[in-house]
């Protein structure tokens, strides 16, 4: 239920349940210049600091002034710039052993996804040792890691906001994460000057990315509150206070996420696009995501294109295949991009919200099949397969997602036919208001 109608159903004197939890940075820094904070915030979490970022940004100007900032500020910086995407496993391992002697008491990542959760997984085993993979899945973290502050470059992944880090281990097909409240930075620093380098082609994945982010955090199912809800899930649903970041993020990529990508050089529009995909991070961090994402690994996996791209490509097949579960949560999506309602039905507002998304998408170069993504035919079965096995998103669904209906709606993503996503609809009564 959107957030706005719990407040109706409160000013009309209904009696509602309003659990909510939402886990966040004990600080989050946002706006143009705020880059030139990290040495104040730094020198207060500690004076040896382990710099994780990508040989491409450790050349440039803006690193060289954070990196001279930290050193004047007091602080003894030793610096890994070797973080590549998708953090490959054992490079965590390569980043760990050549800090460890330089004995590090903060951990700072500066640049796209990876390198936040390049710095995420060091802090974690700088603190409590072991390999990577002891700490796989939910609630592993043994308790606090080294102080974390995270300074995104880029505009989609929310890292800087999450309790998760996403690796590539070359033992398994899929990439895997780290899920714990420890992971989540003390401190987030944003700055959207630092987007203003980025291609328009990385603009519009990183924000595709952060949609996809926002809509699946916004229909997640709700689930029944209990007060062991949050301490034995990671994610756990939509609340009243997820709700609030994700529709936040959904308004500000309806309309700036196209103005970002057309001109790079628009201030207001990157700025808005950051603060969206720090919204959207602040919101599927405890919410969750659901199916488009549990597709995303098996289709990445085979056709090694970036995360933002099959999410986004899987987007809009997803919501037309959970519009009549979230019907009210689809209108209320139509209201945040700014389409019209005046005398449409819910249904009519569900289906703009869909329309709406695709186009967007469209406009921005997403690919809007799995065909045009480069899955191979003959893999759709495999790739239903893998993505039922990620219990953890689908159980977010707010639809259930079993082999029949995975079937429907890779097949329909494949055929780029968005009614067929539709198949089997639950009847009426069973749509979730």
């Amino acid at each position: 239920m959107p957030l706005g109608n719990w407040y109706s159903l409160l000013q009309a004197g209904k009696v509602v349940t309003l659990f909510s939890a939402i886990r966040l940075p004990a600080e989050i820094l946002f706006g143009k210049g705020q880059r030139h904070a990290l040495p104040s915030v730094a020198a207060r979490l500690g004076t040896r600091a382990l710099l994780c970022t990508d040989e491409r940004l450790a050349a440039s100007r803006d690193f060289a002034r954070m990196l001279d900032g930290l050193r004047e500020a007091g602080l003894a910086v030793r610096v890994y710039d070797q973080v590549l995407p998708d953090v490959p496993r054992d490079t965590v391992a390569v980043c760990v052993e050549a800090a460890r002697p330089f004995a590090p008491d903060l951990v700072i990542g500066i640049g796209g996804g990876s390198c936040l959760d390049m710095a995420k997984c060091a802090a974690l085993l700088l603190s409590h040792g072991g390999r990577l993979p002891d700490y796989y899945g939910e609630f592993k973290v043994p308790g606090p890691v080294l102080p974390l502050i995270l300074v995104p470059t880029t505009a989609g992944t929310g890292s800087e906001a999450t309790p998760v880090a996403v690796i590539s281990d070359p033992d398994r097909t899929l990439k895997v994460g780290v899920s714990s409240p420890h992971l989540i930075a003390r401190s987030a620093i944003c700055d959207p000057e630092l987007t203003i380098s980025c291609p328009p082609a990385l603009t519009a994945i990183a924000g595709a990315d952060a949609l996809t982010h926002a809509i699946e955090a916004f229909t997640a199912g709700r689930r029944s509150p209990s007060p062991e809800l949050a301490q034995k899930h990671v994610f756990i649903g939509k609340t009243a206070l997820t709700d609030h970041f994700a529709l936040l993020a959904i308004r500000l990529l309806g309309r700036s996420l196209e103005r970002a990508w057309r001109e790079g050089t628009d201030e207001e529009a990157r700025a808005e696009v950051m603060m969206a995909a720090l919204a959207a991070g602040c919101a599927f961090g405890t919410a969750g995501t659901a199916a488009a994402h549990a597709i995303q690994y098996p289709v990445g996996a085979l056709t090694h294109t970036a995360h933002g791209l099959g999410v986004a490509t899987m987007l809009p097949y997803v919501m037309r295949f959970n519009r009549e579960a979230a019907l009210e949560d689809m209108a209320e999506i139509a209201r945040a991009l700014g389409l019209a309602d005046e005398g449409r039905s819910r249904a009519a507002r569900a289906d703009a919200a869909i329309g709406e998304v695709a186009r967007l998408f469209a406009a921005i170069g997403i690919p809007p099949t799995l065909a045009a993504l480069g899955l191979p035919a003959d893999k759709l079965v495999w790739t239903g397969e893998q993505a039922l096995g990620i219990e953890r998103l689908l159980k977010n669904s707010p639809r259930p997602v079993g082999p029949a209906e995975m079937t429907c709606l890779l097949d329909a993503a494949y055929r780029g036919d968005l009614d067929a996503a539709a198949a089997n609809l639950l009847p009426a009564q069973e749509a979730r208001a």
